[in-house]
């Protein structure tokens, strides 16, 4: 198609400060708002992500000589961008993700929370020196690894990169950013204001592409650091092609988030919580409560939750899913738990909306009656659906949740202090919430989970990265050879 047909410019790499142009075979992005042409994508190779890593190691030594004090200021400057071009990230995360506009400036919202914690790095990696001897010091300080790799997902095209660029920058590596072909859009746009914000040219590259880019990105004898997020299948594949080169990786898989409904849990809260996890972002995130597990007697909290389901909309308060394909396989996930036993309450399939009939919408979705076996209770369905799975007792329902192969979240709603605690003690995932439904931490505190829903050490974001993206150099020091020699000196 013809660039004037496209709602952008089409998407160029991003290499040493310039957007340039790209040989490779290119693939049209597509709005899952409406269907239609938002702009192309260069499938990029070996031979681009040659360029941007020789311009990221071009950049390294002045940038990482650069004190963190002085690097900082430039992303107190980005952060003051990110929000006076608020609206425009809004927009694009709506059109190439398909989230509401509300959704979608939370994400940027976000986006800025995160850079503002990269500017209090300064305070969290001061060195520690000490005298442990006579006239004898010892000193730690962290230093950056080099040219680093952050590999995104399109279900966050906006706060994803930031939960890496940020402070990896900071720190004083240099980085490629590999976003997901599907949404490219929002990581030039990202690009521009870190130059407008004084970035110097080759500290962030972004190169676009597929599977290939990724498996140059995991063999490249010169990047030192991988992190990536996506499907677990994924992720194991990129963090042992990661780590079999020597690479450190933090590789973020899939989930399969359990909320625990206790019969004495607050009906409206638990109603607005459980129908807000399961449906935002159209259910396209990890952290989406996607199986409730019912203990006892909780027929009058399942009603409450189909009521807010119903005021849940297509194409009004409740967003597209990406393609065409995941909207086929929600539905399949629907049918085939149906076929097999489970009891439809809210039905999405077949969702259309008015004006947008080329999109890719499913409605809010509740099934009860699934049992633990079926495919929807143990896979990532990755869409606004809800599978109830009823348990008598509360230990049942956590062997349940104990059982899953992933261990990102799992929730608990009751008014009992009690039976949160004890919840919070045997749930097998890295991150717990109690009466909430998306337990997503906040700054400082870190992202992510166990089992197979995380491969590597460190969290990706949050204090526990700073040892992700930072290596230690210690130092011993004598000046007084009157002190003499002893086994400590």
């Amino acid at each position: 198609m013809e660039t004037a047909q496209m709602l952008y410019p089409e998407v160029r790499n991003y290499v040493a400060g310039n957007f340039i142009n790209s040989s490779a075979e290119t693939l049209e992005i597509i709005s899952p708002l409406d269907g239609s042409l938002l702009s192309t994508v260069p499938l990029s190779g070996e031979t681009e992500l040659n360029e941007a890593v020789k311009a990221a190691q071009q950049a390294f030594p002045k940038w990482s000589a650069m004190p963190i004090k002085e690097r900082v200021q430039i992303f107190f400057r980005y952060k003051t961008l990110l929000e006076q071009n608020l609206e425009e990230l809004t927009e694009l995360v709506h059109r190439e993700n398909g989230k509401t506009l509300g959704e979608a400036r939370a994400e940027v919202e976000k986006a800025i929370e995160l850079t503002e914690f990269a500017c209090s790095l300064p305070q969290l990696v001061a060195g520690e020196i000490l005298e442990v001897s006579a006239g004898v010091e010892c000193r730690l300080e962290k230093k950056p690894i080099g040219v680093v790799a952050s590999i995104t997902p399109f279900n966050f095209p906006n706060m994803v990169p930031h939960w890496t660029i940020p402070n990896a920058l900071a720190l004083g590596n240099c980085m490629i950013l590999k976003p997901s072909e599907k949404v490219p859009i929002s990581a030039n746009r990202i690009a521009e204001l870190l130059t407008e914000a004084g970035l110097p040219a080759g500290v962030f590259n972004v190169v676009n592409g597929a599977q290939e880019l990724v498996e140059a990105i995991c063999d490249h004898p010169d990047i030192a650091a991988v992190s990536f997020v996506g499907s677990t299948n994924v992720a194991k594949i990129v963090y042992r092609r990661a780590t079999s080169n020597l690479k450190r990786c933090v590789a973020l898989g899939g989930a399969k988030n359990h909320i625990i409904v206790l019969p004495d849990a607050n009906i409206g809260l638990t109603a607005a919580g459980v129908a807000a996890s399961m449906s935002g972002c159209a259910g396209q995130r990890c952290m989406a409560g996607s199986a409730m597990l019912g203990v006892g007697p909780i027929d009058n909290i399942i009603e409450k939750i189909v009521e807010e389901a119903k005021k849940i909309i297509p194409g009004e308060n409740l967003g597209s899913v990406i393609s065409k394909e995941a909207k086929e396989r929600i539905e399949k996930y629907i049918s085939e738990a149906e076929k097999a036993g489970a009891k439809v309450l809210v039905d999405g399939r077949n969702a259309m909306v008015s004006g947008k009939e080329n999109g890719y919408y499913v409605g809010p979705t509740i099934i009860d009656f699934v049992t633990p076996d079926m495919a929807i209770a143990k896979e990532e369905v990755f869409g606004p659906v809800l599978a109830i799975i009823r348990a008598k007792t509360l230990d049942e329902a956590l062997q349940i949740e104990n059982k899953s192969e992933y261990g990102n979240a799992a929730s608990v709603f009751t008014q009992s202090g009690g039976l949160a605690r004890y919840v919070m003690e045997n749930a097998s995932a890295g991150m717990i919430g109690v009466n909430v439904g998306v337990p997503v931490p906040r700054e400082p505190f870190s992202f992510g989970g166990w089992n197979e829903s995380k491969f590597g050490t460190c969290d990706i974001t949050g204090k526990s990265s700073i040892e992700f993206w930072t290596q230690m150099k210690k130092t011993t020091t004598k000046w007084n050879p009157e002190a003499g020699i002893n086994w400590m000196s």
